[in-house]
């Protein structure tokens, strides 16, 4: 946006130059009111008493044009859409028309015919920058208005009037004082501005109390003056006040200036100029580093990007002042305006532009530190602290993601106002059901332990229903953002249960829930997940290294446990092989879980062959389908494992995962012509006849 408000930036003379074809006193008298002068709402009426005498159809055009510029400048954007319109209406031949308008459509709003607008002069200017950003601002600042981020932001009627309020400032060591700029009756300076139709500026301050309630605003006493003070900024004692001075007459404004001021009381001493520039320069909003000894303001300076830049200074000793500007660069400045910056605790600085691309007019962006004085990477806050309005003049409490910002959107008590803007709280909650695995019944007074990676642990124990929350600790949440946190739940005579959740990552409050089943530790076998080896073999399928995963899982949790591993066949082939061909299984489970880390003393491999079967030949043999009977074989070809003791005293450390490394073998070999476990042929003719799924 090329968008430059006198008031609420306080007060920098713009000049804008024109090829102005001026015959008559008021027109002369009007365009030197508003482009030498600045005296906007001086020149709307002289233009339009120009308009009434003016004949020529292109001069009146041209008038309908620098009438909308006056209103445009004065931040009337509502009327400076509708004389642009004019302007474009009685075919006033400048593509700035469309820009213009296009940028009043986006402070009112009107995002979808800004774009319009912005076509329309880029049809005309190609080569010009100003139109693509518009249409892309346009359309990002719809986005961002619908997805809003989740600040909070609104007015502060305490603080706030009906004239012009901004740039607040902290003015105490506890944030619990403010000073801003107000333009409301009362100014010291006498008289209406032909700038702004207003009082003059001054700076005010106001307190809060315990109960969050504002006291009525007062002028800050000793450095109000007749001329415009403002944007102020408060060294980290707080007992310096660093503020801009616009020196002003009947003529105009002629030149800002940073001044500074010792706090004496409840009142400042003589303040003293800064050395910055020469008289005629427009310096101002001053923004000072956590040390005070970098000085960031905004000036028209020479060999700056255009408009209103962002430049730095470094104090050199008390006795030698401050050292010569230097300019942010690009990174920062484009050809529109910067201005109002702030500087967090964190060292982020916080800026206005309406020459990135923003919602409309100035926004509100951050650009994180690369460095001593350096930044880059500007980030638009997007809505809702930013809007179709002005944004500007931030500022925050500390390092929290809260504090004050000025906007001329609607909502407020008059033209700028002062918002508040804060970010909820991130609020996780953490619940579960634990259950007894092989009842489905709730388990009454397990332990659920809680350990987060920022080293905070937490426990709770489940209630009569099994029921166990994680929410609040004494108004400290247990569960934190950008934390990952381990769960186990451990009861007596049951084995324990594991489980991961996180925040990281995630924006928005969420209420996390989990199910656990404990299973039983008793002298009955553990079915373990389906574990298929390769035909007529005792080689691990992958499928049955997953498998036996989680049983390696079980191990890690249950340190103390010993288990006997067992491998089961069902009655098709000669029991002699079946209970050779399991127990070679059964190792083989077994010598993939030492490769992962499990001590070998801890597990008993088994083959059991056709002597354990769930379900007998003869109820095999009555069932009606033939699906059905290769199901019930499949359910006795099982591999399960029973705990023998829970006393096992680890030798080393937890085994850290090795997943997936390859099985080490002690295969035993096949014979070919040996009966397999299910039909009794030769293997040849299993691999023709063997039931789908068996190996």
């Amino acid at each position: 946006m090329n968008y430059n408000k006198l008031v609420g930036l306080f007060f920098f003379a713009f000049i804008f130059s024109l090829n102005i074809s001026a015959q008559k006193n008021f027109l002369e008298e009007a365009d030197h009111a508003l482009y030498k002068e600045g005296k906007y709402f001086d020149a709307i009426e002289m233009y339009k008493k120009a308009y009434t005498k003016e004949k020529g159809r292109d001069v009146k055009a041209e008038i309908i044009f620098k009438i909308a510029e006056s209103y445009r400048l004065s931040d009337q954007a509502e009327q400076a859409e509708v004389w642009y319109d004019k302007a474009i209406l009685a075919r006033y031949n400048n593509p700035l028309s469309y820009l213009h308008l296009g940028e009043m459509k986006m402070l009112n709003g009107k995002y979808d015919e800004a774009i319009v607008q912005f076509k329309k002069y880029i049809a005309e200017v190609p080569e010009d920058p100003r139109g693509e950003q518009g249409v892309k601002s346009a359309q990002d600042a719809q986005k961002w208005k619908d997805q809003p981020t989740k600040y909070v932001v609104e007015p502060m009627s305490l603080l706030n009037s009906e004239g012009y309020d901004f740039s607040p400032t902290f003015a105490d060591k506890n944030n619990e004082e403010i000073i801003f700029t107000s333009l409301r009756e009362g100014a010291t300076g006498s008289g209406v501005s032909a700038v702004t139709g207003q009082s003059f500026a001054d700076l005010y301050v106001s307190s809060v109390d315990r109960k969050g309630k504002w006291s009525e605003p007062k002028l800050v006493e000793g450095i109000n003056t007749e001329s415009e003070e403002g944007s102020a900024v408060m060294n980290q004692r707080r007992n310096t006040i660093y503020f801009t001075r616009c020196m002003v007459d009947k003529k105009g404004y002629f030149g800002c200036k940073i001044y500074q001021a010792k706090k004496m009381g409840n009142a400042f001493g003589q303040e003293e100029a800064i050395a910055i520039g020469n008289d005629s320069t427009t310096i101002g909003h001053p923004a000072l580093s956590s040390d005070d000894k970098t000085l960031i303001f905004a000036a028209d300076l020479e060999g700056g990007y255009g408009g209103k830049d962002l430049w730095y200074t470094t104090l050199i000793s008390r006795s030698k002042g401050w050292s010569e500007p230097i300019n942010l660069g690009s990174d920062i400045n484009t050809k529109g305006d910067e201005m109002f910056p702030y500087i967090k605790e964190d060292g982020t600085l916080y800026f206005a532009s309406d020459g990135l691309p923003g919602m409309g007019g100035l926004d509100i962006f951050s650009a994180e530190s690369l460095g001593e004085n350096k930044w880059g990477n500007p980030q638009n806050m997007k809505s809702p602290i930013n809007s179709n309005a002005n944004d500007f003049g931030i500022i925050f409490n500390g390092n929290q993601n809260r504090g004050y910002f000025t906007t001329s959107r609607q909502g407020g008590k008059g033209e700028d106002d002062i918002w508040s803007f804060s970010e909820p709280p991130l609020f996780f909650k953490l619940n579960g059901l634990v259950k007894n695995l092989e009842t489905g019944e709730p388990l009454v007074a397990a332990t659920v332990t809680l350990i987060g990676t920022d080293g905070t642990t937490a426990e709770a124990e489940t209630d009569a229903a099994g029921t166990f929350e994680f929410a609040d600790n004494a108004g400290d949440p247990y569960i934190k953002p950008n934390t990952s946190y381990s769960i186990s739940v451990t009861k007596p005579g049951f084995l324990k249960a594991k489980g991961n959740e996180t925040t990281v990552d995630i924006e928005e409050s969420k209420q996390f829930s989990h199910l656990y089943e404990l299973q039983p530790i008793t002298k009955d076998p553990i079915k373990l997940p389906e574990i298929l080896y390769e035909f007529n073999k005792t080689t691990l399928t992958q499928q049955a290294k997953d498998s036996l995963n989680y049983l390696y899982g079980i191990l890690v949790d249950n340190p103390n446990i010993v288990i006997e591993l067992k491998a089961n066949t069902d009655s098709r082939g000669s029991g002699p092989y079946n209970l050779k061909l399991s127990q070679g299984r059964a190792e083989s489970a077994v010598n993939y879980l030492v490769s992962l880390g499990i001590a070998e003393d801890r597990m008993v491999p088994k083959g059991y062959g056709e002597n354990a079967l769930l379900i007998t030949d003869a109820e095999i043999n009555a069932m009606a389908t033939e699906e059905e009977r290769e199901a019930a074989h499949q359910l006795n070809r099982r591999t399960e494992f029973s705990i023998l003791r829970t006393d096992y005293i680890p030798k080393n450390s937890a085994p850290t995962p090795k997943m997936d490394q390859g099985t080490p073998q002690d295969e035993v070999p096949t014979e070919e012509s040996t009966p397999t476990e299910e039909n009794g042929s030769t293997n040849e003719q299993k691999e023709d006849t063997a039931p789908e799924g068996e190996e």
